[in-house]
């Protein structure tokens, strides 16, 4: 089996609906992916009625945080999406998108890039407008070369110049509102100092403990012995060990299923998950 978990849609700030998304998760051989638009779950219904035969569904979202000052992704699969108390969280994270986009705006106009709001909304469309759709702003007037070149202290980067803060979850919250609503929590690129600062291990193993079920692994943003180094930490903490290509349509150069997660780790997310089914071929989605 060959197995994506991390992928987004126009729903967020990925390039491809979601019907498109799953075809061309099915063109290119998947047997799962997992549809993980930020903060939101707006995306899901739109994948599950394209669902090609042979492909499988797993409904999630990557939840914006922030501990310590560092900010982090984590991902949530396979929760109640109806589950109030993490769907009005999801509601704060989203609405404060826009202020948040606006000053990063005003921010880059203050630095000489001539960057004008109406460019980056019609950008991000129905979406939830994120950092990707300033980004890709940039790129089409040629301040930077590629989105990611958009990441760093320079630009975007968490605490860059023109970075402005959101409304994010604790991960402690977050991990315990997903537990909540019978999902299953894994770090996303823990270890992606290209984007700005990263967790300590020992911030790590303190999620660990409070009921993290695993880490990102093999992604684009970890190296080799990045890799290592997070496998071993995985082994010493029992997390389970993804991978994922994080896929966000031709905003990003990494292609749908590039990562892949061991189908073994696939069948643990989905026993500990009570919250919502995989969805297989062109069913719907079921609650728990």
């Amino acid at each position: 089996m060959r197995i994506d978990l991390h992928t987004h849609s126009t729903a967020s700030d990925g390039t491809d609906t979601p019907a498109e998304l799953v075809r061309n998760a099915a063109a290119a051989g998947l047997d799962v992916v997992a549809l993980t638009d930020h903060d939101t779950v707006r995306g899901h219904a739109e994948a599950v009625a394209a669902l090609p035969d042979g492909l499988t569904l797993v409904t999630g979202a990557e939840l914006s945080c922030r501990l310590d000052g560092v900010g982090l992704h984590m991902l949530a699969y396979l929760f109640d999406p109806d589950e109030p108390e993490l769907a009005r969280e999801r509601e704060l994270v989203r609405d404060d998108r826009v202020p948040r986009a606006r000053t990063m705006v005003g921010k880059l106009q203050e630095l000489g890039v001539p960057v004008e709001w109406e460019r980056v909304a019609s950008i991000a469309g129905d979406g939830s407008v994120g950092r990707p759709h300033i980004a890709t702003a940039l790129v089409e007037l040629g301040v930077v070369e590629t989105v990611s070149d958009a990441f760093t202290p320079q630009w975007l980067a968490d605490g860059g110049r023109a970075y402005a803060e959101k409304h994010e979850l604790d991960p402690f919250d977050a991990i315990r509102l997903v537990k909540a609503a019978g999902g299953v929590t894994v770090f996303a690129h823990p270890a992606a100092v290209k984007r700005g600062r990263v967790l300590p291990e020992s911030s790590i193993a303190r999620l660990a403990a409070a009921g993290l079920d695993g880490i990102e692994v093999d992604h684009m943003d970890h190296d080799g012995p990045t890799r290592a180094r997070l496998r071993d930490l995985a082994r010493e903490l029992g997390l389970l060990t993804t991978g994922s290509s994080d896929y966000h349509g031709n905003r990003k150069t990494v292609g749908i299923g590039e990562y892949t997660t061991d189908p073994e780790i696939y069948g643990e997310i989905t026993r500990r998950a009570t919250g919502a089914f995989p969805v297989p071929g062109a069913g719907g989605l079921r609650t728990a």
